[in-house]
């Protein structure tokens, strides 16, 4: 799923320059940048100790190391990067417990304030990806106060980091209630084959070369509260006080379950559907003979229908650039393409994971949000790889991706694309009331997908769930500085 959690820039040279409004290191690292570390794991946390967790909170953005880990900020981090990246995420229960007054956090966000499990309706949360089939730790939304979350390359460094952060004064505050591991493959594919971490908004002298969309530079308010967002004249509101809010971010965590086994069925099954079309030739790549066997016709034209479901070959090529073919004659972009000169879908389906959930300049009905539900996202791996030469070896084995969609407004951004985009296909009369292919809530047989050719579109059916919510919350990323107000209140 490139598109769906493309993630983890490279490291900021050191000669970057840098917007003067913006003090980097007053930013959770993880909001602005990737850490590209080989492994991550997501603790689940529960505070049992008010007064101690607000103490272990000034301790990680004190100057004490004895007391407790640094937490890792935006700003340039020398030659030398940090074994271990180390991030924290609270849930508006997690104020709460914290013994934070009402009257602050009640002025946050109503999405936040509600929760994941309490708006599952609105992000295709229901059946068994409903609230009641999470993990054990998600499933009571007021037990979920942090999610720490740790960057490593290697698992020991994790395991040794957990150790150190639970000890003495942490162990105090809170216990760690579930753990959540991911690992990056090889090539950065993820569990349906396809080559992710492609892609990211850019940020004005913030944003380093390397993978970024090439599309119109982002606000900072687009992640960062405190500051302009896409939407002329418009700034998110601060929680009060405003140091709680400024520079801080909202995060929509999610264990995000990938049906491997149901996803090849489901491409064998297409890829018939459209073999037995007349239309047929309109899709398979341009000279293709193969060796003039029915398992070969099968087998591209499994391809074809992968990369029309996402809207890029699984090597991370875009259809916009390259319709016909994986491989052109001379190399495109990633990510400079756009869909303007292709209203008919006919290069990439209208209806396809990354058109729905990143429309660039198309038209779409809602004109003004083409650029304004742009999100920070990121994701990785977890589970073992599927191995399709041994299909019982995958039974009851869990795999998916544990994902981070960073947005300054969980409403307009996460839930708005969640709900609008990728379920009801709000977007274009001619996909409404169809769901994304890749992460629709699709029930039993129900789910469709169009594939438009030159000489008429072909419509597939049964489209299954393949993506099952297995897990999340929401959290808010703070400022150092709202760390350090929040750890120095006497309540």
């Amino acid at each position: 799923m490139s598109a769906v959690l493309a993630s983890n820039a490279p490291t900021r040279d050191a000669g970057e320059a840098r917007d003067p409004g913006v003090d980097l290191s007053d930013v959770q690292g993880n909001i602005l940048r990737g850490y590209r570390k080989k492994r991550v794991r997501h603790l689940t946390a529960q505070v049992i100790d008010a007064r101690e967790a607000r103490a272990w909170i000034a301790a990680i953005v004190g100057p004490d190391r004895a007391l407790a880990p640094e937490i890792t900020d935006a700003a340039h981090w020398g030659k030398q990067p940090p074994d271990v990246c180390f991030n924290l995420g609270i849930t508006f229960t997690g104020l709460q417990a914290l013994g934070l007054p009402d009257a602050t956090t009640s002025t946050f966000p109503e999405a936040y304030r509600e929760g994941m499990a309490a708006r599952a309706t609105k992000v295709g949360d229901w059946d068994n990806s409903a609230p009641a089939c999470w993990q054990p730790w998600f499933q009571s939304a007021d037990a979920v106060h942090f999610i720490v979350s740790l960057h490593a390359d290697t698992a020991a460094l994790l395991d040794d980091f957990e150790k150190s952060l639970v000890a003495g004064l942490a162990g105090r505050a809170f216990k760690v209630c579930g753990r959540n591991d991911g690992a990056f493959f090889n090539g950065d594919e993820v569990h349906f084959g396809y080559r992710d971490n492609i892609s990211q908004p850019r940020f004005a002298n913030i944003s380093p070369p390397g993978k970024y969309d090439a599309q119109p530079t982002a606000p900072l308010g687009t992640v960062l509260l405190g500051y302009p967002t896409a939407l002329e004249q418009l700034t998110w509101t601060l929680p009060d006080p405003p140091v709680l809010g400024r520079n801080g971010a909202f995060n929509a965590f999610r264990v995000l379950e990938q049906d491997v086994a149901a996803f090849e069925k489901y491409l064998d099954d297409a890829a018939a559907q459209l073999l037995d079309s007349p239309l047929a030739g309109e899709l398979l790549p341009p000279g293709y003979d193969g060796d003039g066997s029915p398992s070969a016709r099968l087998a591209a034209m499994r391809e074809v229908v992968a990369a029309k479901m996402l809207g890029r070959w699984r090597n991370g090529t875009p259809l916009a650039l390259s319709p016909r073919t994986p491989s052109p004659d001379q190399r495109v972009s990633d990510t400079d393409y756009d869909y303007i000169d292709d209203a008919a879908g006919l290069k990439c389906p209208i209806g396809s994971h990354t058109r729905r959930v990143n429309p660039r300049n198309a038209r779409i009905v809602q004109r003004v949000a083409n650029h304004t539900r742009r999100l920070i996202r990121r994701g990785i791996p977890y589970g073992p790889p599927y191995d399709p030469a041994n299909p019982d070896a995958n039974d009851g084995v869990e795999r998916g991706l544990l994902g981070s969609f960073i947005c300054a407004d969980l409403s307009a951004q996460f839930e708005a694309i969640q709900y609008d985009w990728i379920n009801l296909g709000l977007q274009d009369p001619r996909i409404t009331g169809s769901n994304d292919p890749m992460l629709g809530a699709n029930e039993g047989d129900a789910g469709w997908f169009d594939v438009p050719t030159a000489k008429g579109t072909i419509r597939l059916r049964g489209v299954p769930r393949l993506v099952r919510t297995r897990g999340g919350a929401y959290t808010f990323l703070p400022s150092i500085s709202a760390l350090r107000w929040i750890g120095s209140q006497k309540v």
